[in-house]
């Protein structure tokens, strides 16, 4: 069979989606992150590997994330593109009626609008993580509720508090504030919901031009399988969310998506370094600041399994040839932190002693 592959490497989950020609997906996973974006994009495709082994024939992969140029260089991506345009591209293939985009992740959250199947205008907050799926998992962390039941919780509730939802920082504030005071989980968990979809709808979809959220509304992205939050957004805009199939990894099948297109479009061959070797090749990135000019570039490199890659950070283009040696480049980096400042004082302690003791003898 042929295929198509993306992936979307974010800073709390990794996504890897194979679609077939009829760009239906055959195969999904989402894994966490964990801060550790080679190892999630090497353990995704040892995944891949197993399941399917030589059985897909691959002619296109695409990458997306705020970790996709890293994702791109590592698989041999043939298109690198923005979250905006791999969401937007699956959200039109899911739903071509679709108007308006909600997609909240791990630790940012956009609105997309679409009108007539183009993509009109986005806003993004990556500045305050109220609402994304790391602040929920944490208050359902401190709350002690499976994060799985979080949205159950505020489903039962009759009676949704009022919290402050402006500021991650303020809306944990209250919610410990009013959790102390005696109120019952499913009051606190609806109030917060509700709060944090109305900042959604007064900041992040406020938009310059005036433009509203046109129906139909796709709510994706993780935090799309919290039905609080759904709800909440439902209630405060008077209409129905429509959360599509593969929400979770919407970006991953519209990179998939783009790759196909431009397969279809005379593409060159594809790039793929192919699933077994992504899996197990050594990885490592490397920096040294070039001190031949006034500007100090930091410039970065990314090595695989020995070979320099990629190499990016230069004001000029030197350093865009990878011929050009940077072995006599010293990589600058933090002295190593002290293991102990007690330690470190008994160290320095005898060490002195050996040298009084050393200066008597002699």
């Amino acid at each position: 069979m042929d295929g198509y592959l993306g992936i979307d490497v974010g800073s709390v989950s990794t996504k890897l989606v194979l679609i077939d020609e009829d760009r239906v997906p055959r195969f999904s996973r989402y894994a966490r992150t964990n801060g550790r974006p080679v190892e999630a994009i090497q353990s995704s495709f040892r995944a891949f590997a197993e399941a399917h082994g030589s059985s897909i024939r691959i002619l296109g992969v695409g990458a997306t994330g705020s970790g996709r140029h890293l994702a791109g260089l590592m698989v041999g991506a043939d298109e690198v593109r923005t979250e905006i345009t791999t969401h937007a591209t699956a959200a039109k293939h899911a739903c071509p009626e679709v108007g308006t985009v909600i997609d909240i992740g791990g630790q940012d959250s956009k609105v997309i609008h679409i009108r007539h199947g183009v993509s009109t205008g986005f806003n993004m907050n990556t500045v305050c993580a109220a609402g994304t799926g790391s602040f929920l998992d944490h208050q359902a962390t401190r709350l002690g509720i499976p994060i799985e039941e979080f949205g159950e919780y505020a489903l039962r509730s009759h009676a949704p508090l009022k919290i402050a939802g402006r500021c991650g920082v303020f809306a944990e504030s209250d919610l410990i504030h009013k959790q102390q005071l005696g109120y019952p989980p499913e009051d606190l968990i609806a109030g917060l919901c509700i709060s944090l979809a109305r900042n959604f709808l007064q900041n992040v979809a406020r938009d310059a031009q005036g433009r509203k959220l046109h129906p139909v509304i796709l709510f994706q992205g993780g935090v799309a399988a919290n039905v609080g939050i759904r709800a909440a957004f439902e209630h405060l805009l008077g209409q129905p969310l429509v959360v599509p199939e593969h929400f979770t990894v919407m970006g991953a099948w519209g990179a998939a998506l783009l790759a196909q297109r431009r397969h279809h479009r005379g593409g060159e061959t594809t790039r793929f370094h192919g699933a077994e070797r992504i899996s197990s090749f050594a990885c490592h990135p490397r920096s040294f600041t070039c001190d031949d000019c006034s500007n100090h570039c930091e410039i970065s490199e990314l090595i695989i399994d020995g070979d320099l890659v990629s190499r990016w950070g230069s004001r000029c283009a030197k350093w865009e040839n990878l011929n050009i040696c940077s072995a006599d480049r010293h990589e600058e980096v933090e002295p190593p932190l002290v293991r102990n400042i007690c330690e470190h004082m008994n160290e320095i302690l005898t060490h002195q002693s050996v040298i009084r003791d050393t200066t008597k003898v002699g």
